[in-house]
């Protein structure tokens, strides 16, 4: 049996999980925290599917053995390709993703509406995001756009500027994303974005980013597991598997006590 006491386990490929962690944070203060930031393979988007799944394993061993009593999978593209391995080397250990929620709340909220999705390329491919909002929304219409300059532009601090607005106004005036009801941000990296999206549709469309439904996720199955930490002094540890000053200064963003990054040799 788990300890309450025991931390949560979160893991991206850079530093788009922050949104996440940091959501998570904001909602259950007194949990304790180990954030992964597999920097030295970001991005994701690009990689196969069977890389992504050693990646994603890779993590959740070292997760497991620092006891973790939950892992969450803070990265879409992982979430549709490492989250049935990671939830097998779990056993017992709840394993949350970031698609779930997010699927899950489109398809309570617009039945019968189109909704676009901006995504990294493998995250699109998969088509993980039609399937589950259509499995749950039969007369939902999902269209799909991969937009693989975001996060590595969001990865080095390029937002809220010239440049960002110009990327993304690029992307949103696709063709496949005329006419939507709501726009999901299918990547944790976009939540960073967020203003900038918004302003593009000046309130016409619905912007779904998944961290606080995630957050929301978490504490709910905790509080069913009886696992919630109540009244503990949190800790928050950060490592990566490659140091970046973008990540320092994102970590540091969100997280604004004084963050140590640590350097994780897994491969």
């Amino acid at each position: 049996m788990a300890d309450a006491s025991a931390p949560i386990g979160i893991f991206d490929s850079g530093i788009g999980g922050l949104t996440v962690a940091a959501a998570i944070h904001r909602l259950l203060p007194h949990e304790n925290l180990i954030y992964v930031g597999d920097t030295a393979h970001f991005p994701y988007g690009d990689k196969s599917a069977g890389l992504i799944e050693q990646y994603g394993t890779g993590i959740a061993r070292y997760l497991l053995a620092r006891k973790c009593k939950m892992i969450v999978i803070a990265c879409n593209t992982a979430s549709a390709y490492a989250y049935k391995a990671v939830q097998a080397l779990a056993g017992e250990v709840s394993v949350i993703n970031v698609i779930d929620p997010a699927a899950e709340a489109i398809a309570r909220q617009f039945p019968q509406g189109k909704i676009g999705l901006i995504a990294t390329r493998g995250t699109v491919s998969s088509g993980i995001y039609p399937r589950k909002i259509k499995k749950q929304a039969p007369q939902a219409e999902v269209t799909s756009l991969a937009t693989p300059l975001l996060a590595p532009m969001i990865e080095e601090g390029f937002f809220n500027n010239k440049i960002s607005r110009t990327i993304i106004h690029s992307y949103l005036e696709k063709k496949s994303l005329q006419g939507i009801d709501a726009i999901i941000l299918g990547c944790t990296h976009y939540p960073l974005i967020r203003s900038e999206i918004e302003s593009f549709y000046k309130g016409s469309v619905t912007v779904f980013d998944s961290a606080e439904m995630v957050a929301q996720k978490v504490q709910q199955e905790l509080k069913d597991l009886n696992l919630l930490s109540v009244g503990n002094q949190a800790g928050m540890e950060f490592f990566v598997s490659d140091y970046t000053e973008s990540f320092a200064a994102s970590a540091g963003y969100f997280f604004p006590e004084k963050v140590e990054l640590k350097k994780l040799e897994l491969w």
